[in-house]
């Protein structure tokens, strides 16, 4: 039997076209509000120096257990720190401080002094800082707020933030000084130093004490089980140093209402959040102009599954006129979310538009009211004081004009459900069409 197979060549091509013209449509439809804006940028107080992250390895005797993946703690640090040092920026200024790597003894008091520099803080030479790594050994004692002070001289004081990340596998057993006081004499020093800490082991006693290191400092705890999670992990830390590194935020503190909130200009600010809160700020807009907002909050404790961020710019009485949200699994420490509005209707994006009745007059200012609300809920145990890390980014620019022709009427919709109704007026013939040959097909045989 042979079959007619040119029907099945005239639906490909068929259905090439369709895709190829959809594209063709659709590749011009314009940025939705919620979207990041890429081009904004927040000119807030910038500095010539270089991102500096002091690494603090735990090299104690506890780090012999072989208990992630079959290996030893050890070497899994080690192997991970080859992977980071590979995959190091160059602009990075990196460091490595240990603890209980040298003393072998008993005498505790002695081997409670045993951290020190491993690789100094500056530009790395990957070769020889690698070979360093390769000759630590499981030792000794755990003297971990004796190395965060040490790290705190390694990274030096500046207009920056400095980054410490430590990995250990146990809680301090040489305090005092305890760790936890010693991370709240740093934050209180204002040396712009952020502690992240990673546990390799998963005690409840180690994870509290890891939590309230990063609490103190705003950084982030991680609960580490495999490898490749704790390269992952060191090099967005890493990642993240060099990101943010020209700018520090401003401290500012949010209000429950917009007519109490602080004013604030474009620039980088730095605020806490309670689990399930709603914090307010106030912008000023000017018309013609576009604000362009972010938000992060770091998740830097253990908290229920299933939560979500949402930023909202508001008027001053409570008329939303566009917003951005961002969901989580658990899985993650940061969760992000950014907004655009325009003060003019004309140039407006179309979801701002819709919602935005009255726009001021030419030269008029408009305060809008941006609203940062989280849906996390801590988990049994956790601490819900200090409140969440929040990163918020405000910048002003002149709005965008509004883009013409058919990727304007697909944005606001018409020309959209018009292709959409050919579409699948088209798809029915196709089928259809296929149906009536298949039956022919089969009546012929």
């Amino acid at each position: 039997m042979t079959t007619d197979r040119r029907p099945t060549a005239r639906l490909g091509s068929l259905l090439a076209a369709l895709a190829i013209a959809g594209g063709a449509l659709l590749s011009g439809l314009p940025a939705h509000a919620d979207e990041p804006s890429g081009g904004a940028t927040a000119p807030a107080k910038t500095t010539g120096e270089a991102p500096r992250v002091d690494l603090v390895l735990d090299v104690s005797g506890s780090m012999r257990a072989a208990d992630i993946e079959g290996r030893s703690r050890i070497s899994v640090a080690q192997q991970s720190l080859n992977e980071v040092i590979d995959a190091l920026p160059a602009e990075t200024e990196f460091g490595i401080r240990t603890l209980g790597a040298t003393y072998p003894g008993n005498d505790k008091a002695q081997g409670c002094l045993d951290t020190q520099q491993l690789y100094p803080v500056g530009r790395t030479d990957k070769v020889e800082a690698k070979t360093a790594v390769a000759t630590l050994r499981p030792t000794g004692w755990t003297p971990i707020g004796l190395a965060l002070r040490g790290a705190a001289q390694d990274l030096g004081k500046g207009e920056t933030t400095r980054r410490v990340v430590l990995i250990t596998d146990g809680e301090d057993s040489c305090a005092p000084p305890d760790p936890c006081d010693v991370a709240r004499e740093l934050a209180a020093q204002g040396i712009h130093l952020v502690v992240d800490t990673l546990g390799l082991a998963h005690d409840d006693k180690t994870r509290q004490q890891l939590l309230c290191i990063a609490n103190a400092t705003g950084g982030t705890y991680t609960d580490v089980r495999t490898q490749a999670q704790l390269t992952e992990k060191v090099k967005q830390l890493v990642d993240r140093s060099n990101d943010t590194y020209t700018v520090t935020p401003t401290k500012t503190a949010g209000a429950d209402t917009c007519a109490t909130a602080p004013v604030l200009t474009p620039g980088v600010y730095s605020d806490r959040e309670k689990f399930s809160e709603h914090r307010v700020y106030r912008v000023p807009v000017k018309a013609g102009q576009e604000l362009r907002a972010s938000v992060s909050v770091s998740v830097d404790r253990a908290v229920a599954r299933d939560y979500g961020v949402l930023l909202q710019a508001t008027s001053t009485a409570g008329q939303e006129l566009v917003r951005g949200t961002d969901a989580g699994s658990g899985r993650t420490d940061v969760a992000s979310t950014g907004l655009r509005w325009s003060s003019s209707l004309s140039s407006a994006s179309p979801s701002a538009s819709a919602t935005a009745s009255a726009s001021p007059g030419a030269g008029a200012v408009q305060d809008v009211c941006l609203v940062v609300s989280n849906s996390l809920a801590p988990q049994a145990g956790v601490q819900a004081e200090p409140g969440l890390p929040l990163e918020l980014t405000v910048d002003l620019a002149a709005a965008s004009p509004a883009p013409n022709g058919l990727a304007m009427g697909l944005g606001h919709g018409w020309i959209l459900l018009l292709v959409l109704t050919l579409a699948g007026l088209l798809t029915g013939l196709v089928f259809g069409w296929i149906a009536r040959w298949r039956i022919a097909v089969w009546r012929e045989n």
